[in-house]
């Protein structure tokens, strides 16, 4: 499986990239995780990681960080493109710039591409398998915010337009999630730098906090990773169960 991320502002990237790390480490808590850059990267390695399987998960998790700076690097993973997709690994790949050949070679392969601009306008590009979308008429990440507000009639809104514009709903749980672990950390910390946020995040979250207790905050938290595992088993639909969350909130 192959993500790619891509960009100018790579602060965006960053968070992105960390977001999808922690979703998969909740799925696959046992699954080795490996990251991959200019200074240690080199061709046995790759092939390795392509088909390798770990101890108790039969998957890895790669973080391949910036490789394409390197023509050499890059010329090497774009022809493994095919492979990297077929992987029973996952492969997180984040890049600056990227030229329109080399993206449509990418998109061919990549289960997801998202793109960070520093342009203020025009909204953030994303791409899935179900074709390509735009956001410009809400942020995704106003969706932390509800969610942090208890403002479930507005997150419920929001939930809806991810479905109709073929957002993942496992990129919504990601983002719900992401919004939790950080209410976790200002919940156990004196300050942002002791949180390791930033002053902003920290204070939003500082506020949120006096709308939730922290029974509930751990309620949801276990109520979020019961629903991925249960609807990767079959006993819910996905969707529906996040929905539900959303209403119960």
């Amino acid at each position: 499986m192959l993500y790619f991320l891509y960009g100018e502002d790579i602060d965006k990237s960053k968070k992105k990239l960390d977001s999808l790390l922690n979703l998969l480490f909740i799925k696959k808590p046992n699954a080795s995780f490996f990251k991959l850059d200019l200074d240690n990267f080199n061709e046995s390695k790759l092939e390795e990681l392509l088909f390798g399987q770990g101890l108790f998960e039969q998957k890895y998790i790669i973080q391949m960080d910036f490789l394409f700076e390197d023509k050499f690097v890059q010329d090497f993973i774009l022809n493994k493109l095919k492979e990297i997709s077929e992987s029973e690994n996952v492969f997180l790949f984040r890049e600056k710039r990227v030229n329109k050949p080399i993206l449509k070679k990418i998109e061919k392969y990549a289960s997801k591409i998202q793109e960070f601009s520093l342009k203020e306008s025009g909204g953030r590009s994303f791409a899935t398998r179900n074709g390509d979308f735009k956001i410009d008429d809400f942020n995704i990440f106003d969706l932390a915010t509800c969610f942090g507000n208890r403002n479930k009639k507005d997150l419920w809104v929001l939930y809806q337009k991810t479905k109709n514009k073929n957002i993942p709903t496992e990129e919504v749980s990601g983002i719900l999630f992401w919004q939790l672990r950080v209410m976790f950390q200002v919940l156990n910390s004196n300050n942002a730098v002791e949180a390791g946020l930033k002053p902003f995040v920290f204070n939003k979250a500082k506020i949120y906090l006096k709308k939730y207790s922290e029974k509930e905050l751990k309620k949801m938290s276990s109520d979020l990773v019961s629903i991925y595992h249960k609807s990767r088993r079959g006993l819910c639909e996905f969707d529906l169960a996040l929905e539900k969350f959303i209403l119960e909130i």
